[in-house]
């Protein structure tokens, strides 16, 4: 019997039953992570997965997600279903036992499933333990079978309500008010990751459909993560039109990457486990960048464009504008690190190591033209990154703040503690100067500086170094730049982007956050960056004053004054409020309003700093066409 046949008749013996599910309503966040935006799609992605898994097995090759009216959720495969026979050690149906009973499904059982995407593996379980209602439909052996759940709690039997030719499960489900804050699915979040999913896996055909909106998107690469660095790079310029791409399975492991190389100045690598996004890399990710090393110094020195006599490259400097991605699929992965997005299977570094040596050897050999750019890019980021280690050195002293020319001069806080400081950068001397009147010294630091900061996104860190006010941003961080780059140094564990309301300050702002997403990761990784809100308006009638901080807050204010006797004042710049203001509505911890910056999706932010940043025009146009209805406080 061929594995597949094997994995289409798997049947009630071949799930196992690990534990209870008695402590999921209990502590939610354990099993899902939050309570909040993030728990509540990850709801979604666990039943998708249970039907990725059919996928990858080679029983499933169509997905629906449905967001009804209601804002439930319908997900539909045409897998193989879920075995409805009675299982031996819970004696209910196996349909049950998956529902009801945590860590059981097929994916613990190495003869029905050899890889699996469910993320650790919880499993609809803990949906329907999370739902209000939940409904299952399974389509097995000619008959279609239907059970409906409260809470976890059946409601009805395992039921035969029809007769079918096909096969398949249909899993509905309403999350529980009681356990989330918000059960309001975003067609954009589950849009972003179902379209990674169908990348993922070549040929399956995944649509969303929002009918709250009417709106539906199919999702179907046929060239797979082919398609995807294909995607990445669509608002970049490639120095090589071929992808290096290579699929291979050994061990009961897939090992698949695509990689192109772009003429921008960051690498994007992007890698998975089995379907999941290993934010933190891990050992697949080590064996991808130690074979790269190695095959393109030992071709660049076998072909004379690198000296015998001249240093190796190193893996930064070759991974310059390098797009990737790499998946990985494996029966047992390992996961590791702070947020469990680490891999760390040793075993899959070899793999990985000798897949992508192979085949960089040969697209190398084979294009003699390409490689040539590619290694002359690289030698080119080495000189340039030289020049940059020695602008580095420069802003590396004991006494850095002295003697180092900052923009506008900062103005430190008196605490040692960097858990109790915050520097604001602000916008400008005037803001500067107000901003330093009416701190809390003790600590607030104040760091001004002049005009826009240079735009990251289209030059080398060399250049990048020579800026004043970038030199003066890392200097008075006191934590490094790029691969030298220490979270544990930082001085100030908030760092406050406080500028204008209007266009200038909303450039400004994006200006800063790409600069720290491309150079200072962690300090947006870690929850370091913040925006200052500062109000709009200041409404006055006789002598009472209150601030608006949006269009909304500005009418309930005039509502409350009354039709008459009251002025508006439209705050555009921030050197318009005295330091009394400016401390009383923005800068005061026990009142102001702060926007945290989060990455959760790295993909989703390469891609609009590339789009808004980068040095193609269209895209840019079109990425403001269409974001314009959701842009407020425009000043034109």
């Amino acid at each position: 019997m061929s594995e597949n046949q094997n994995t289409r008749n798997y049947g009630a013996e071949q799930i196992q039953v690990l534990e209870g599910l008695e402590p999921v309503r209990k502590r939610p966040g354990m099993y899902i992570g939050s309570t909040g935006s993030k728990g509540l799609h990850h709801l979604v992605h666990e039943v998708v997965d249970n039907s990725i898994d059919e996928a990858l097995a080679g029983v499933c090759d169509t997905i629906e997600v449905i967001i009804n009216s209601d804002s439930s959720i319908t997900v539909i495969d045409n897998g193989s279903g879920i075995p409805v026979e009675i299982h031996p050690k819970t004696g209910k149906s196996t349909v049950e036992t998956v529902l009801t009973v945590l860590h059981a499904g097929g994916k613990f059982d190495n003869n029905a499933y050899k890889v699996a995407g469910g993320l650790h593996g919880v499993g609809v379980s803990v949906v329907n333990a999370l739902s209000k209602e939940l409904e299952v439909t399974v389509k097995r052996n000619g008959e279609i079978y239907y059970q409906k759940y409260e809470r976890g709690v059946p409601l009805t039997k395992l039921d035969v309500i029809g007769k079918c030719e096909d096969t398949g499960t249909t899993i509905s489900f309403i999350p529980d008010e009681k356990i989330f804050d918000d059960v309001i699915f975003s067609n954009e979040i589950l849009e972003k990751r179902l379209k990674e999913k169908a990348f993922l896996n070549k040929g399956i055909k995944i649509t969303l459909e929002d009918k709250r909106i009417d709106k539906k998107s199919v999702f179907h690469y046929e060239g797979g993560i082919k398609s995807f660095v294909e995607h990445i790079n669509k608002n970049r310029d490639a120095l090589h039109s071929n992808i290096i791409y290579s699929e291979v399975k050994r061990d009961h492991c897939i090992v698949e990457v695509a990689m192109q190389y772009t003429s921008s100045y960051s690498e994007n690598i992007f890698t998975f486990a089995n379907n999941i996004n290993t934010h933190e890399g891990g050992t697949h990710l080590s064996g991808l960048k130690s074979a790269l090393t190695r095959v393109i110094n030992d071709y660049a020195k076998k072909t004379g464009l690198l000296k015998e006599n001249e240093n190796n490259l190193t893996g930064e400097d070759i991974r310059e504008g390098l797009t990737a991605v790499l998946s990985v699929k494996l029966p047992e992965p390992q996961f590791e690190g702070q947020t469990k997005t680490k891999l760390g299977n040793s075993e899959i570094r070899g793999l990985v190591d000798s897949v992508i040596s192979e085949e960089a050897s040969t697209f190398l050999e084979e294009n003699p033209k390409d490689a040539r750019i590619i290694i002359d890019k690289s030698i080119r980021s080495s000189r340039a990154r030289e020049a940059a280690r020695k602008a580095r050195d420069l802003t590396r002293r004991k006494n850095v703040l002295e003697g180092l020319s900052l923009p506008g001069k900062l103005a430190d806080c008196s605490e040692k503690d960097a858990s109790k400081c915050e520097v604001y950068i602000v916008e400008g001397d005037s803001a500067g100067g107000s901003a330093k009147q009416g701190r809390d010294r003790r600590i607030q630091a104040i760091l001004p500086l002049r005009g826009k900061i240079m735009n990251v996104e289209k030059a080398r860190l060399d250049k990048i170094l020579s800026s004043q006010e970038i030199k003066a941003m890392i200097t008075a961080f006191g934590c490094g730049i790029s691969e030298e780059f220490d979270v544990s140094k930082l001085r100030y564990h908030k760092i406050v982007i406080m500028t204008d309301a209007d266009v200038d300050g909303a450039h400004i702002r994006t200006l800063l956050i790409t600069f720290f997403y491309r150079y200072m990761k962690p300090l947006i990784e870690h929850g370091h960056v913040y925006i200052a809100q500062p109000p709009l308006y200041k409404v006055k009638k006789g002598k009472a004053e209150k601030y608006a901080y949006n269009d909304k807050e500005l009418n309930d204010i005039i509502e409350s004054f009354g039709q008459k006797g009251y002025s508006i004042q439209r705050y555009k710049g921030l050197g318009e409020m005295n330091p009394e203001q400016l401390w009383e509505t923005t800068m005061n911890p026990e009142d102001r309003i702060l926007l945290k910056i989060n990455v959760e999706d790295a993909l989703a932010a390469d891609e609009v700093f590339t789009t808004l940043m980068g040095d193609k025009v269209y895209p840019r146009k079109q990425f403001i066409q269409e974001n314009a209805q959701y842009v407020r406080n425009l000043d034109i």
